[in-house]
């Protein structure tokens, strides 16, 4: 796993991506089997590909996953309602034929703590989602 600096497209500064050494089915499968194995709720797993073929489109394989836990967001949600547009965390994994499957995320506990004002305290329970998401794909 490497995080990836030469991308091709924009990302915001905010956008973590991370390489995966799996293909684009296993990654997936990973994340969600790190997800589950932490206690953490997977509430959608959207294949934005599928999506597009349904469209009359093409997207290269792209799945969002919105993923959290509720005792760990709610209290965040409860401190600052606007909060709720960063949560559930999201994480998106995406396959580019000629470099390989990768995973984005933001990592949101710095953007409530500034932007939203939410004490770091109620953040503590998010930090380690950076750590579980780069785990799944070592």
């Amino acid at each position: 796993m490497s995080a990836r600096t030469d991308t091709a497209a924009a990302s915001p500064s905010s956008v973590v991506t991370l390489q995966s050494k799996y293909d684009f089915e296993a990654t997936v499968s990973r994340l969600k089997a790190a997800l589950a194995a932490h206690g953490v709720t997977l509430f959608a797993d959207i294949d934005q590909s599928d999506a597009a073929a349904k469209a009359g489109t093409s997207l290269r394989p792209t799945r969002l996953l919105l993923f959290g836990n509720p005792k760990a967001g709610t209290p965040v949600m409860e401190a600052n309602p606007h909060a709720a547009l960063e949560l559930p965390l999201r994480a998106v994994v995406w396959e580019d034929p000629g470099s390989g499957v990768w995973v984005d995320y933001q990592d949101v506990t710095t953007t409530l703590e500034a932007d939203y004002k939410v004490d770091a305290n109620l953040i503590a329970l998010l930090k380690p989602v950076p750590m579980l998401l780069s785990g799944a794909l070592a």
